[in-house]
């Protein structure tokens, strides 16, 4: 038993000494590892300004879609990554109102629970 022991620790031994790989740890830039977005976010950016909502709001604000394209080209790549950014936080159309007409139903349940008013008739009163 003593012998097998030895036996097997030595076989570890070797196996842990000669079969451990060299490893190297360094910085690595970000465009080695995550591709460049940019000529993409660039893409969609463009795909926005020719959606014709949009183009009718730029004219509201007096702005040439032309225009609007032509500074899109002269943006930098943080710059458009930016805008896109902002553009994709804004709220689609018609949340808000959604958001209000959700508050407004839960309000009028809780009061009609409560006993403080009678909106809904599937509703019973605490009182």
């Amino acid at each position: 038993m003593k012998l097998l022991k030895k036996i097997v620790a030595q076989a570890l031994l070797v196996s842990m000494l000669g079969l451990t790989a060299p490893v190297q740890a360094a910085m690595q830039p970000t465009l080695a590892i995550v591709p460049a977005q940019a000529p993409a976010q660039r893409a969609e950016l463009e795909a926005f300004l020719d959606r014709a909502d949009v183009r009718r709001q730029l004219q509201q604000y007096g702005v040439d879609a032309q225009q609007a394209r032509e500074r899109v080209a002269a943006l930098s790549d943080s710059e458009i990554a930016e805008l896109k950014g902002r553009i994709g936080e804004l709220p689609a159309a018609g949340t808000d109102v959604l958001g209000v007409l959700v508050f407004l139903f839960v309000l009028l349940l809780v009061t009609d629970i409560l006993g403080l008013t009678k909106v809904f008739p599937f509703t019973r009163s605490v009182r």
